[in-house]
């Protein structure tokens, strides 16, 4: 029965005029489903795991939101649907897992006109497809979607960029356009940012699209007293730093950066405009490459706000390897100029290795192999050199 109705439905939505009238759809599931008696012994858990493919576990916290239900017949009509689609198995046990209530949609009136809507805009089957298969079902049962989604093509670019979006948060697409959504871009349009650049921001950050009014004018204040006015090109950047957290946070962390690293205020708002994602970093991690980089490299507090991005790199499996390289073939004599630690961490491995590493092969012929296992945690950089 249900390969039966999946049949028919695809059939249905492959007609041209599938794109201009639902009626054929509301005929065939007000006709051909026929009701199923409500059946008291109904076991949702066992449906759940032997129909929808859920695991046992998955499947006891998906019926708690499913105990309404009485037989398998609006569960059956939906799976049918989905299958029509073009959705594997495996999609449609991952659709059921994040929004079990999608098994109670109703096809004719709900799910089919959003899939002939979407057909409308010109989606092909195999993108609708794609679009239940990476969001929660909840915004597919939303009617909105149809006609938001003309707007978030031409925001975002591409159908591709929609499925990040979708991937990231998609519940966006369900809010008001008119009275959140497009409120939101242009404040955001008259903070300097173009169009590219909003699009870019939200694929990262879709919450900013659909975050109070109050509390994006709020992270705005916040990028600016951090010392990134509005049209610098670092403050798109910032603004998605500062749209992961508080402002009472924040204030908190540049506190903890300026005690951490020794900066002066100033040296903290460079800091932040060369590299936001810093405001972002656990305390645990930002206090190790303080450690590492003042006390044990020797770099001065000064030196490491001007030139960041070192920040951002990994301690344990980039920079600490690297440094202790550098320091060996100092104390070996294989390296007389002081280096440059910035040029050093931020050069690819294969200028690194080309550079320190392959001219010293007779010197030190475990160096490479030892350093490769720094790199993965292998080897201690305390004793890896002398091997």
């Amino acid at each position: 029965m249900l390969r039966m109705r999946s049949c028919i439905l695809t059939h249905l939505l492959s007609s041209p005029s599938a794109a201009y009238s639902i009626s054929p759809l509301h005929c065939l599931f007000s006709t051909t489903v026929s009701p199923i008696p409500a059946n008291p012994t109904f076991a949702v858990q066992d449906y759940l795991v032997t129909t929808c493919g859920l695991t046992r576990a998955q499947a006891l916290k998906a019926s708690t939101k499913l105990s309404h239900l009485k037989s398998p017949s609006r569960p059956d009509a939906v799976l049918a649907f989905l299958a029509g689609l073009g959705l594997s198995g495996a999609d449609v046990t991952s659709l059921v897992a994040k929004d079990p209530q999608f098994l109670c949609a109703s096809v004719h009136k709900t799910l089919a006109p959003v899939v002939v809507g979407l057909t409308g805009h010109g989606l092909s089957h195999t993108e609708i497809a794609r679009l239940f298969s990476l969001g929660r079902g909840g915004i597919f049962r939303c009617r909105s979607i149809v006609s938001n989604l003309p707007y978030y093509l031409s925001l975002l670019g591409s159908y591709e960029n929609l499925l990040r979006l979708i991937t990231q948060s998609s519940s966006v697409l369900g809010h008001s356009l008119e009275k959140v959504v497009k409120p939101n871009v242009a404040f955001l349009k008259e903070c300097g940012l173009g169009d590219c650049e909003i699009s870019k921001m939200c694929l990262s950050a879709p919450w900013i699209l659909i975050t109070k009014s109050e509390r994006l004018r709020a992270m705005v204040a916040c990028a600016e007293g951090l010392g990134v006015p509005r049209g610098s090109g670092m403050f798109r950047h910032v603004l998605h730093a500062v749209s992961f957290t508080h402002e009472e946070e924040i204030a908190a962390t540049v506190d903890y950066l300026k005690k951490t690293f020794r900066w002066t205020d100033a040296e903290v708002g460079i800091v932040v405009c060369k590299a936001p994602k810093l405001m972002t970093r656990c305390k645990d991690r930002l206090q190790r490459l303080s450690e590492f980089l003042i006390s044990e490299v020797g770099l001065e507090p000064p030196f490491i706000a001007r030139r960041p991005v070192m920040l951002t790199l990994s301690l344990d499996g980039r920079l600490r390897p690297r440094y202790h390289v550098v320091k060996f073939l100092k104390e070996n004599g294989l390296l007389k100029p002081d280096p440059n630690y910035d040029t050093i961490f931020k050069m690819t491995d294969k200028v690194f290795l080309e550079k320190y590493i392959c001219p010293h092969k007779e010197a030190a012929p475990h160096l490479a192999q030892d350093y490769v296992a720094a790199c993965k945690g292998g080897v201690s950089t305390r004793r890896f050199m002398f091997a």
